[in-house]
C-alpha cells in the first residue's frame, strides 16, 4: 500500500486548491513545498504588486486633489513605509495559507526540495514517500534574456524589485507587458523617472492594438517614456557614475538609455529544474510540462496545473485547472476538459486594461466579418464624476 492517495508538489495557488479539494473528498493527501505556502501570487505577484499599485493610486489622487475641489497639498512619504505596508499585507493575506489550516483539513504538509525516483516515488531531504497519484504545481519564476554585459551589473526583476527599501531616482524597465507596465506606473507615481523599452511594435503585445495604444498615451501623459521596436545590444555600469547604461537599436537607430536602475520584466518560466521528471515519465516541451485537456501529463498517474503547464500564467487559471485535476484524478466516471475560450484577465495599470475573448485582429482572422462597438469612458457619468474619463470600452462581435 502506498503512503498517500495523492501527493501535491508545490504549495502555490494551484497546489493548495488541489490539496484542500482532495482532502475534502477523503483522500490521503501530502503537500510538499520547497519554501513557504502561498506561491508566487502571495509573495511576488498579485498581493504585493496590487498593494503597491493601491498606494501609488492614493498618491496620484492626492496630487490631483484640486481637481476634486480640495485644497492642494504637497504629498510626502517614506518609501520604506510603503514597502513595509506591502509586507504587512502579504502577512495578513498569508494567514489563509498557514500550514496548520491545511493540516486541519487532513493534509500532511512537508517542506523540502525533492525529485522523482519513479512515477510513484518522490524523495526530498533524505525522505521517500510513495503515492498512487501526483500533481505537479511548482509555479514559475522571473527570467532574464541573454544580453551582453548583463552578468557584470546588478539588475532588478519583478521579484527583487519587491525587496527595495529605497525609491530609484530613475529606472529603465525592459518589457512592456503587464508586469513591466504595472511597475512602471508605480515607480512613476512615487516620483521615479521611468523609461520602458519593448522589443515588439506595441506595448502589451498580445492585447488589442487600439486599446494598447490608448493606454500608452495615458502612461506617457503621466511622464513615462515608452519606446517600442527596441533591440537591446548591451548593458554596462556607467564609468565613474552610479547607474546603468543600455545600448540599443530603436527602430533601427542606435540609442543609449541611462538610469540608476535596470529592471528586466520580460516574463516568467516554469520551475522544473531538479524534479527529475524523466524518471517519472513526464514529458517537457518548450520548457513546460505537456498536459492533455484533462490536465494529465504523459505519465498516467501524474497531473499538472498552474504555470508549469505554460498555458495561461494567471492565478485564477491555476485555480481553475486545480478543480479539473481534483475531478479527473479522484472522482470516478467524471472527466472534465479544460476550456480556455473565454479566459478573462486584467493588466492592473490605471486605468486597468481588462479583456475576455478575441482581439479585433484575431476575430477578423477567424471570422472575416465582425462588428466593432466603442464607448468612451468620458461619456460615462460616473467616470466623469470621479474624474476618470480616460479610456474606452471596445466590443468585438460577429
Amino acid at each position: 500500500m502506498r503512503d498517500f492517495d495523492l501527493t501535491v508538489i508545490g504549495g502555490g495557488a494551484g497546489g493548495l486548491n488541489v490539496a484542500s479539494g482532495a482532502a475534502q473528498l477523503g483522500a490521503r493527501v501530502a503537500l510538499i513545498e520547497k519554501n513557504k505556502l502561498g506561491g508566487d501570487c502571495l509573495y511576488y505577484g498579485c498581493v504585493p504588486t496590487k498593494a503597491l499599485i493601491h498606494s501609488a493610486k492614493i498618491a496620484s489622487l492626492i496630487k490631483r486633489s484640486k481637481e476634486y475641489g480640495l485644497n492642494e497639498t504637497n504629498i510626502s512619504f517614506d518609501f520604506k513605509n510603503i514597502m513595509n505596508h506591502m509586507r504587512e499585507v502579504i502577512s495578513k493575506v498569508g494567514e489563509h495559507d498557514d500550514p496548520k489550516r491545511f493540516e486541519n483539513m487532513g493534509v500532511q504538509v512537508f517542506f523540502g526540495d525533492g525529485r522523482f525516483i519513479d512515477p510513484h516515488t518522490f524523495e526530498f531531504d533524505g525522505k521517500k514517500i510513495t503515492s498512487r497519484k501526483f500533481v505537479i504545481s511548482t509555479g514559475s519564476r522571473a527570467v532574464a534574456i541573454p544580453i551582453k554585459g548583463l552578468e557584470n551589473i546588478k539588475y532588478l526583476t519583478s521579484e527583487s524589485a519587491l525587496e527595495l527599501d529605497y525609491l530609484p531616482k530613475s529606472i529603465i524597465i525592459l518589457g512592456a507587458g503587464p508586469i513591466g507596465l504595472e511597475f512602471a506606473q508605480v515607480f512613476a507615481r512615487f516620483g521615479s523617472k521611468v523609461t520602458v523599452i519593448e522589443k515588439m511594435g506595441q506595448i502589451l503585445p498580445r492585447e488589442d492594438k487600439e486599446i494598447a495604444d490608448a493606454l500608452e498615451l495615458i502612461l506617457k501623459e503621466e511622464g513615462i517614456d515608452i519606446y517600442t521596436c527596441v533591440d537591446v545590444d548591451q548593458v554596462k555600469q556607467n564609468e565613474g557614475l552610479k547607474g546603468i547604461e543600455v545600448a540599443a537599436a530603436c527602430s533601427g537607430q542606435k540609442k543609449t538609455f541611462q538610469a540608476d536602475e535596470f529592471m528586466i520584466a520580460i516574463g516568467r518560466a516554469p520551475n522544473l529544474e531538479g524534479l527529475n521528471l524523466e524518471a517519472a515519465g513526464v514529458k517537457i516541451e518548450k520548457k513546460s510540462i505537456v498536459v492533455n485537456n484533462a490536465m494529465r501529463t504523459t505519465a498516467r498517474n501524474i497531473w499538472a496545473c498552474g504555470d508549469v503547464t505554460g498555458q495561461y500564467l494567471f492565478t485564477h487559471v491555476a485555480e481553475y485547472q486545480a478543480g479539473l485535476v481534483v475531478a479527473n484524478a479522484l472522482i470516478p466516471f467524471i472527466k472534465r476538459k479544460a476550456n480556455y475560450r473565454v479566459v478573462p484577465w486584467v493588466t492592473y495599470t490605471d486605468p486597468e486594461l481588462g479583456r475576455v475573448g478575441l482581439t479585433e485582429d484575431e476575430a477578423r482572422q477567424r471570422y472575416k466579418h465582425v462588428k466593432v462597438y466603442r464607448y468612451d469612458m468620458k461619456d460615462l457619468d460616473r467616470a466623469v464624476i470621479e474624474g476618470e474619463g480616460k479610456g474606452m470600452i471596445k466590443i468585438v462581435c460577429t
